[in-house]
């Protein structure tokens, strides 16, 4: 069953609220640029700030809409970097520029207009709350140079997103130099084969790369 599916589910009135909602999440399994629980979130958030969208399915339309706006812009840049490869190909250059693919991976919120700074900062805030919960280095691996480093990249990385949310995704110039260097921290850290360090360090990445990316994002809508 595909996207259109849920859909069309979503927006069937004949059926029971619970399944249009269960519809909804399932859209979300199958296209959440920021992640399911970030994206189901962000979305709840600039739909329906209360109450949820279990119970109101006007604000469960607006959700699909804006879904559905990210996914057509998200499905129109993939096919113009689709067409741009077969143009390059065609001159001789097999492999795609870096910044190219990285535009496309990673948390990002695709749209026409910039993504909502409500929604992102409640995507952020439903990510810390779980970052939060995540097992930290135990004792032993505290005790090595490495051990050492990835705990207090830990505790950078949790003051950030305890700033990014004090300040409603605004974070002044310092605070973002010091997310930017925490992020560098971790991806730099990150090597196959460390797996002592790995298991927590990428469920960490994936928090700090919607960090970094909410952060951003947040800012250049300010200005």
């Amino acid at each position: 069953m595909g996207f259109g599916t849920d859909a069309r589910r979503v927006r069937d009135e004949r059926l029971p609220l619970a399944r249009r909602h269960t519809a909804l999440r399932c859209a979300v399994g199958k296209y959440g640029p920021l992640g399911f629980n970030a994206t189901w979130a962000y979305l709840a958030a600039t739909a329906c700030p209360a109450p949820d969208l279990r119970r109101d399915p006007v604000a469960l339309l607006r959700a699909l809409d804006t879904l559905e706006e990210s996914r057509e812009v998200r499905l129109a840049e993939g096919e113009r970097f689709a067409a741009r490869r077969r143009t390059e190909k065609a001159a001789g250059r097999r492999n795609p520029r870096a910044s190219d693919v990285a535009a496309l991976r990673g948390p990002r919120w695709p749209s026409a207009a910039p993504p909502s700074r409500l929604g992102l900062v409640a995507a952020v805030a439903n990510r810390h709350a779980e970052f939060r919960r995540l097992p930290r280095p135990g004792e032993a691996l505290s005790r090595t140079v490495q051990g050492c480093r990835l705990v207090d990249l830990h505790t950078r990385l949790d003051a950030s997103g305890a700033a990014y949310l004090e300040a409603l995704g605004l974070l002044d110039r310092p605070a973002a130099e010091q997310l930017a260097a925490t992020v560098h921290g971790l991806h730099s850290l990150a090597r196959a084969g460390h797996a002592p360090l790995s298991k927590h360090q990428f469920p960490w990445l994936r928090f700090a790369d919607l960090l970094a990316y909410a952060a951003g994002a947040s800012s250049a809508i300010e200005r």
